[in-house]
């Protein structure tokens, strides 16, 4: 015989425990009839009597007291699962994870760092990738996303920083080939590129409108293939002003634009939002970011350095 009506049990132990069906009724929020088809559908399935009936209440049987101990360590042990679930909740311990975009991870990284330190409980996943994960299907705790502000209902939206880009060439490409002085020379010029080149990015929206596809010399898919052909001087192509940074010897072709700037949003999910495991997360992120943004002023437009060329 199997227990397939967990009310029932529940009803028979709260009148073995208390005594009377007026009792366990008002402890369970039910009719005291429905207290009394309980424990009768129950006997009559065990084929056994759970209780003495008399004036005063209800005894229990010897069957009803084995009733009564098992169901008094199931409700210990509902208790402590509440309690571990509760705690779960509030703890910043566990599975944490944040996802982004590859050009995001020198930001990233160094905040998953601190967040560490201060919390060794973590265990910390960063993944990067181009798709949209999908928090409410608990793909991810934390999202970071560029462009147009996210618009799911049951997310919570808040603004990161804007990722300023700038167009970028190595010492060796301008030996080779020279710098452009204005937008007319670009044609002249060789060019690292996205893998597709109907790429919505703004700065490469702005690009194909002034050079053609062939002046395009390489293509790829991968941030750091895209840094690492900049770097060796293949071609002057755009990188972020935080992926530019570590490299000083590049030369800054043309400074950040406005229109070139992509705003960064932090997406979590109401459900989680609130939880102290996101809320550190988010923190550590925002700390981040406010450094990067102070460590990395946008130049003016207009100012140039002995490293700088900018088209008129």
């Amino acid at each position: 015989m199997s227990f397939t009506n967990w009310d029932e049990i529940r009803t028979a132990f709260q009148v073995a425990r208390i005594g009377t069906v007026s009792g366990a009724a008002e402890v369970l929020g039910v009719h005291h009839a429905t207290v009394i088809r309980h424990i009768d559908a129950l006997e009559a399935r065990l084929g056994a009597k759970l209780f003495q009936r008399h004036p005063r209440g209800y005894t229990p049987t010897e069957a009803g007291r084995y009733l009564l101990a098992v169901g008094q360590t199931t409700e210990d042990q509902f208790a402590q699962l509440s309690a571990r679930i509760a705690g779960a909740g509030e703890e910043v311990a566990g599975e944490l994870i944040i996802t982004g975009l590859p050009t995001l991870s020198a930001m990233v990284v160094p905040a998953l760092i601190r967040l560490s330190d201060e919390y060794p409980g973590l265990l910390l996943r960063y993944i990067t990738d181009l798709r949209v994960f999908r928090l409410e299907y608990g793909e991810a705790h934390v999202a970071i996303r560029a462009g147009t502000r996210p618009s799911e209902p049951d997310n919570v939206v808040q603004p990161l920083f804007d990722r300023h880009t700038a167009l970028y060439a190595a010492p060796s490409y301008v030996a080779k080939h020279g710098m452009p002085s204005t937008e007319a020379e670009l044609v002249e010029h060789r060019f690292v590129g996205p893998e597709n080149p109907e790429s919505r990015a703004p700065y490469y929206r702005w690009l194909a409108e002034r050079v053609p596809n062939d002046r395009v010399v390489m293509r790829t898919n991968e941030q750091e293939a895209m840094l690492a052909a900049v770097v060796g001087g293949l071609g002057i192509g755009f990188l972020s002003v935080l992926d530019a940074q570590p490299h000083s010897e590049l030369v800054e072709v043309m400074a950040p634009q406005m229109e070139w700037s992509a705003p960064l949003w932090l997406v979590t999910h109401v459900d989680l939002h609130r939880t102290p495991k996101v809320q550190a997360a988010l923190s550590a992120l925002k700390r981040a970011a406010n450094s990067c943004q102070e460590d990395l002023p946008v130049p003016p437009r207009g100012t140039g350095s002995s490293k700088t060329a900018r088209l008129s």
